[in-house]
């Protein structure tokens, strides 16, 4: 049993489709923190005023909002990129372009004088980066068939918080040895990494055309015979049909009734783990009296190593057993590790149990993270990929970080040992509905995109 289970790991994630993952994560996850937390200590260490600083947290809403230009990602060809290295490695490779050129320029910026053109190059840099977002989403949904994709999300989970490391641990040591200038200019460098896998990798060959043709034909068609419209604008209607309406319509279309316990799904699977996260720290530095480094030793640096792997082990278990029971398995463990913070809110402060609980808290999100992003992944249409992927991730984190803004009134109301009882019962419609999600199995395999055209756009 060991052994086989160690032969199918080795075969799974010696795979190039799996290593390539590794560094576009890394390329995904390291603009995340210049434009965030490591840019606001560059800000606070230069003196830009504390209001000021508040401002630049809006940089986030546009990886918030990326589900709006989605649909040209899935559908616009670029001039040149597109024919040299297909579609989903041109866009890759331009908003990488943006993310260097905008950590380059934000190297040399002064802040202090210029916090306007500071904030224009932390846009150039956010915007491309949730642009990269799309496209390596997309990328990874279609370059391996599902029974790979736990395996592809771990390793870009592994990639993608390396990257933190490197932009925040990384980029503020620089700036301590050096300065900030050199920092961002390091990180501008690094965009290399991406780029160069960019060019190595392959293309996807998939038919990203297929569904949308059909939909901009229908409308074109229809545009020119009750408007009598000049037949290019006809023809325009359409492909903006297509490339806007068309992603919604090929879900709903596809999953009919399953269409919106579907979307539920998706919305509720992270609820629990997400509004617990909110209060975890206070609860730990408040609550319990743990030191701040203390705090940092267990569930910065130990917990990263655990959430890695959770995210390798759950890739593993989603090719050996299926995605939609460890999409359950995921949900069950997720909810339970929320009951021993419970627990551990009835005890003195020790240590090696908050490791423990700790331990149990990342293994579990990193295998239930991984199932849920196959599971999306699968469920994805090759002529809509980028927008209905980038559908479902907004999706999988609103409701979560909406209710997790009244996480503090509960504490504050009833304390943290019935905030995190509440928090995981929250996790019981994802077990639920992860176990409808198992049984109508056959019907989803049934209705599920795998077989789509082969031919590359």
């Amino acid at each position: 049993m060991n052994r086989t289970l160690l032969k199918e790991t080795l075969d799974t994630y010696t795979r190039w489709q799996v290593i390539a993952l590794l560094f576009l994560g890394f390329s995904a996850g390291l603009p995340f923190l210049l434009v965030f937390s490591t840019l606001n200590a560059r800000l606070a260490d230069v003196g830009v005023e504390t209001a000021t600083i508040g401002f630049f947290s809006w940089l986030g809403i546009t990886y918030s909002i990326k589900v709006f230009w989605a649909p040209i990602v899935d559908r616009l060809k670029l001039p040149i990129l597109d024919r040299l290295l297909g579609k989903r490695r041109s866009w890759i490779l331009l908003a990488q372009t943006g993310i260097a050129s905008g950590l380059y320029l934000m190297a040399h910026v002064d802040a202090t004088a210029a916090p306007e053109m500071m904030a224009w190059c932390g846009l150039l840099v956010a915007f491309s980066s949730a642009t990269q977002d799309v496209a390596i989403d997309a990328y990874r949904i279609e370059i391996a068939e599902e029974r790979l994709q736990a395996a592809l999300a771990a390793t870009y989970i592994f990639g993608y918080r390396l990257a933190l490391l490197v932009a925040g641990a990384g980029a503020l040591y620089l700036a301590e040895f050096w300065s900030w200038q050199v920092s961002y200019e390091v990180m501008a460098l690094l965009v290399g990494v991406g780029m160069a896998t960019v060019l190595i990798v392959r293309e996807p060959a998939v038919n990203h055309f297929a569904a949308a043709q059909d939909i901009a034909g229908k409308i074109e068609q229809e545009a020119a015979k009750r408007t009598h419209l000049n037949p290019r604008l006809a023809r325009f209607i359409g492909w903006f049909y297509a490339a806007v309406a068309g992603p919604f319509l090929d879900f709903f279309r596809r999953y009919r009734e399953l269409a919106i316990l579907i979307l539920i799904t998706v919305a509720v699977y992270r609820i629990s783990d997400i509004a617990m996260g909110v209060m975890a720290n206070p609860f730990y530095l408040d609550f319990m009296g743990f030191s701040k480094t203390e705090v940092a030793d267990v569930t910065k640096v130990f917990g990263f190593f655990m959430t890695i792997a959770g995210s390798l082990l759950g890739g593993v278990l989603v090719v050996r057993y299926g995605v939609r029971r460890m999409l359950l398995t995921g949900a069950v463990m997720t909810a339970a590790t929320n009951m021993l913070f419970v627990v551990l809110a009835q005890y003195p402060p020790d240590l090696g149990t908050l490791a423990l609980v700790v331990s149990a808290d990342n293994l579990s999100g990193g295998i239930a993270n991984v199932a849920l992003i196959a599971w999306l992944s699968s469920m994805t249409s090759a002529s809509f990929t980028a927008t209905q992927y980038a559908l479902f991730s907004s999706l999988m984190t609103l409701p979560g970080k909406f209710l997790g803004g009244f996480s503090g009134i509960v504490v504050a109301g009833y304390g943290y040992a019935e905030f995190f009882l509440v928090a995981g019962l929250m996790g019981v419609p994802a077990i639920l509905l992860a176990i409808y999600m198992m049984r109508k199995g056959e019907r989803l395999d049934a209705l599920a995109p795998r077989n789509e055209a082969t031919e590359s756009s």
